[in-house]
């Protein structure tokens, strides 16, 4: 998807001129969006579902942070506008408004640093999966030596990442670390140690995190330890005290995952309703790569394994 960028003012207006009048069943659902932001393309996410009879309301994911609720969506003769505070980005409100035509959204963002963006959009897929998975057996995706099969987030940053006697460090904060290979369903088995305060995290197919923090005594939160960030809060708090080796096991299958952190059942085949903030991309379709965080705090891995349906 392509979107030329012209000149975009505070003031956005968009004609209704033969738009025929919607109903709000033509908007409701999930969306994932692409959004036109200093010369490249970033992600977002939008959902929209009824409250009541007639009032829409729904949450939105920015290119970052979390997934954040809007109290009310306005749609009328196709027109979708709201407005949500700003979290991360600025200090103004964040202005949506766009047009939807033959099952497309097309407008302009108003972000919280006050400038203009526009994106484009389509409905997510449902990701649903039929048939019972059979899994091959676990195969290792780091070589514990170098770092073959991965890549930097950012090519023109210096990758800050070093393999040292079978442990993936990440010593300071810096890029992300991506797989080569892009991936649909898995089980994904992975060890990791943080030193007091630091935060990482593992994005599944690129776009969905599975936080990893320095949580330990907390309650549990969507945002913490084990978290599908923002949008799936783990039954308990499983974290161990910083400084010790845990573990993840998680399966993906479509929409739907499972996390065991450190033995425990902590999150049981919930449906993940979309990317999280810091996603790769929004093509949820398309298979995606592991990524681990390394932009927030140090952080090691080691022992990472996938495996994937044979059938």
């Amino acid at each position: 998807m392509k979107i030329k960028l012209k000149n975009y003012y505070l003031l956005i207006v968009l004609t209704t001129w033969g738009a025929s009048a919607q109903e709000p069943d033509n908007l409701i659902g999930k969306w994932d969006l692409e959004v036109q932001m200093n010369e490249k393309i970033v992600p977002s996410w939008l959902e929209v579902k009824r409250s009541g009879v007639s009032t829409l309301i729904g949450y939105f994911v920015e290119y970052n942070g979390s997934a954040r609720p809007i109290s009310e969506v306005q749609f009328h003769n196709g027109i979708v506008d709201f407005s949500i505070p700003p979290q991360w980005n600025g200090f103004n409100d964040l202005h949506f408004t766009a047009q939807l035509t033959e099952g497309r959204l097309k407008g302009t963002i108003l972000g919280s640093d006050g400038k203009a963006y526009p994106f484009e959009g389509e409905r997510a897929p449902k990701l649903i999966r039929n048939k019972k998975v059979v899994w091959g057996k676990p195969r290792s995706i780091f070589t514990g030596k170098n770092l073959n099969g991965w890549r930097s987030s950012d090519p023109n940053r210096e990758n800050q990442w070093n393999a040292v006697d079978g442990v993936l460090k990440n010593p300071h904060s810096g890029v992300n670390l991506i797989t080569e290979k892009a991936f649909e369903d898995f089980k994904l088995h992975i060890e990791f140690r943080y030193p007091k305060g630091s935060n990482s995290g593992v994005y599944l197919r690129g776009r969905y995190e599975v936080q990893i923090e320095d949580n330990y005594g907390k309650e549990p939160g969507s945002t913490y330890f084990g978290g599908i960030y923002g949008f799936l809060t783990p039954n308990e708090m499983a974290a161990l005290p910083a400084g010790e080796w845990q573990s993840y096991d998680i399966t993906l299958v479509g929409r739907r995952v499972s996390v065991v952190a450190n033995g425990k059942k902590i999150i049981t085949d919930q449906i993940i309703p979309g990317i999280t903030g810091g996603a790769l991309d929004s093509k949820e379709g398309m298979p995606g790569p592991i990524m681990l965080q390394g932009d927030h705090g140090s952080v090691e891995y080691r022992n990472i394994t996938l495996q994937l349906p044979e059938n």
